[in-house]
């Protein structure tokens, strides 16, 4: 939800004096929701393919640890957030299948993933967990707090088995 307040320093002045000590009050709370609100930083993925995707999202958690979710199934032309607030790390990591055409997008990072949904934390050693292994591409972020990622069918790689 965006909010915009276009008033002059002349008008917002005079507004605040006639609503009193209540009306200010309210328009101190929409402002801080306003400005909460495009502080919000998400991390997100685009599908621009005819088909319809499943993704995993890995990354290194707070204490440096290996950690992947999914699957989140993403329709053709959509968007869709992954990660709600600032990515967890510098770097993410993407995997994902084209449910409907085959191949995939994936690179040679190996994180864990099921074939059911799952979040996986601290596993490094998949298969001795019962998990596979997976390889998935490399995302640098830079830093920025608000990210996304375009899925396209020129981008895909052959078939993939999940």
């Amino acid at each position: 939800m965006d909010f915009k307040i276009h008033l002059t320093a002349s008008k917002a002045r005079a507004s605040l004096w006639r609503c009193g000590a209540n009306g200010l009050v309210m328009v101190l709370a929409a402002i801080g929701m306003i400005v909460s609100t495009q502080a919000q930083a998400d991390f997100k993925l685009c599908n621009d393919t005819a088909s319809r995707v499943g993704v995993a999202v890995g990354y290194r958690d707070a204490e440096g640890e290996p950690a992947s979710e999914g699957w989140w199934t993403i329709a053709s032309q959509t968007c869709e957030v992954l990660l709600r607030g600032a990515p967890p790390s510098r770097i993410i990591y993407i995997r994902a299948v084209d449910y409907d055409q085959g191949g995939g997008w994936s690179g040679s990072t190996k994180l864990c993933t099921q074939n059911s949904s799952f979040a996986i934390r601290g596993i490094r050693d998949c298969r001795q967990h019962g998990y596979q292994s997976e390889g998935f591409m490399e995302v640098d972020t830079g830093g920025s707090k608000q990210w996304t990622i375009r899925l396209t069918s020129s981008d895909k790689q052959g078939d993939s088995a999940q």
